[in-house]
């Protein structure tokens, strides 16, 4: 059923909010990790599972949300996403210890998940064909703009009010969301009894948590203890039975026979590369600006500005860039550009330099404008119009399942060439004058070394992308086309 159209701007404002709501959350508390380690006396380990918690709930609850829509109703799942979202930010605010704050990150990754998963089913329904790209633009454009405005509003909101605030500034945000979402959107359901995976889902979500702890412990715990080889095997046991599982299953949570299109796995393949390589960089930089160089959170959040701004300009023409020149190659330059631009930040020294930065990552982030659209549009098209919503489903769930990787990643990279209590005091408040030269350049070292492995993803990406250029024989669905 479609919604009237005099109210389909007013839905799509109300699904946009989630979008760039939820990025914005993402940003601010990267750039708050320090001040917020400082205030709760917590290890970076655990201060970066406030970040990493966040990341599994609302990857392992993302397939199962997008049918519960179909079940329940895409106004109904939104709502109590959104509510849900909303009221574990205001926990989060009044977190008084680690465990309390990862906990409420835990339910508002939960909520985020039923939120966006109702989101692109309510456009899709709202607007017409000759519209939906509209939508999906504006949608997207917010998306980016939470990302540029986090770390900006974060810094200044820590500077003068405390990590709690970069908590409790969201959630009127929230509640004009949810009161918005409650007048303006239709309740649409196919009203489909389709089983929730739940073999799948309590397989997949413990699995990728285990490998996780064990990245985030491993040098604390020692790479070789009985605890992170544990953990390691849990992590594969588990993934393990999760495909069997999956092969299995009359209603499976990932439809693996995907995986049987060549272009959709090397897709797949591209993205966990380009994911992983990708989202370290605001984690590493963050350790080095406000760590190693003492910014505030408000500085180092300027300073994040060009990894946001130029995809603005650069988007727009990826999408048209791929249709004239096909999107391998557009994956293949944005790929290789991201990993020169790594490199180059793997150069840092102790002396902070503005255009060090600020190049790269205007780089990074122009080149991300050219090639993130071709990336979706290759895996996504690549697989049959009629499993188009699962493949969909897939690519979003490894998009934000590398993304925690990439984040637990970065710390076991920094923990693994500096020491784990250095990394922590310099985060913690700790000046250099206290800890010694020695330390900040113990701490530099690790970021350009982190830079550097990272920048081995990207390079992965441009191996699996020179693949895509080769023809392949065309699908079925292809055929019909």
């Amino acid at each position: 059923m479609k919604i009237m159209q005099s109210g389909k701007w007013s839905v799509l404002f109300v699904v946009t909010l989630v979008s760039f709501i939820t990025n914005l959350d993402a940003t601010i508390v990267v750039t708050g990790l320090p001040p917020l380690m400082e205030n709760l006396h917590l290890s970076i380990g655990t201060g970066m599972w406030t970040i990493t918690s966040f990341y599994i709930t609302s990857t392992v609850f993302l397939l199962p949300s997008g049918r519960w829509s179909d079940m329940l109703g895409t106004k109904r799942i939104f709502l109590w996403g959104f509510a849900l979202f909303t009221l574990a930010t205001a926990l989060c605010g009044m977190s008084s210890s680690g465990e309390a704050l990862i906990a409420a990150r835990l339910l508002q990754g939960t909520g985020a998940a039923m939120a966006m998963a109702a989101s692109t089913p309510i456009l899709i329904r709202t607007f017409p064909p000759n519209e939906l790209g509209v939508a999906l633009g504006i949608n997207n454009i917010a998306w980016v703009t939470g990302s540029l405005i986090g770390p900006v509003l974060g810094g200044a909101l820590i500077g003068e009010f405390g990590w709690r605030s970069m908590f409790y500034s969201v959630v009127p945000i929230g509640v004009i969301g949810l009161a918005a979402g409650i007048l303006f959107l239709k309740d649409t359901f196919t009203g489909e009894k389709v089983k929730t995976d739940w073999p799948g889902l309590m397989t997949f979500g413990p699995g990728l948590t285990a490998l996780l702890i064990a990245l985030s412990e491993g040098q604390t715990w020692g790479w070789a203890s009985g605890k992170t080889l544990g953990l390691f095997a849990t992590a594969m046991f588990l993934w393990i039975a999760f495909v069997f599982i999956e092969m299995k299953a009359r209603y499976p949570l990932f439809h693996l026979s995907l995986l049987a299109y060549r272009n959709y796995s090397i897709g797949l393949g591209i993205t966990m590369s380009y994911c992983i390589g990708y989202f370290a960089v605001t984690i590493l930089l963050t350790l080095y600006l406000q760590g190693a160089q003492n910014l505030s959170p408000l500085e180092s959040g300027l300073m994040l500005i060009p990894l946001s701004v130029p995809q603005l300009f650069t988007a727009p023409f990826g999408g048209r860039l791929a249709d004239r020149f096909g999107p391998a190659r557009m994956i293949l330059l944005g790929s290789l550009l991201i990993g020169l631009a790594l490199l180059m930040l793997g150069q840092l020294g102790p002396q902070l330099s503005n255009m060090a930065v600020v190049i790269p990552l205007m780089i990074i982030s122009a080149a991300t404008g050219l090639s993130w659209p071709s990336l979706a549009k290759a895996v996504l098209s690549a697989a049959p119009q009629e499993q188009a919503g699962s493949a969909s489903g897939m690519f979003w769930t490894v998009y934000n399942m590398c993304r925690a990787i990439s984040q637990a990643l970065a710390l076991a990279v920094v923990q693994l060439v500096a020491k784990s209590d250095v990394a922590s005091r310099l985060l913690s408040g700790a000046g250099v004058e206290e800890l010694g030269h020695q330390s900040k350049d113990s701490l530099i070292h690790a970021s350009n070394i982190g830079f550097r492995f990272f920048a081995v993803f990207l390079a992965l990406a441009v191996v699996l992308g020179v693949f895509l250029l080769r023809p392949q024989k065309k699908t079925a669905s292809e055929s019909r086309a």
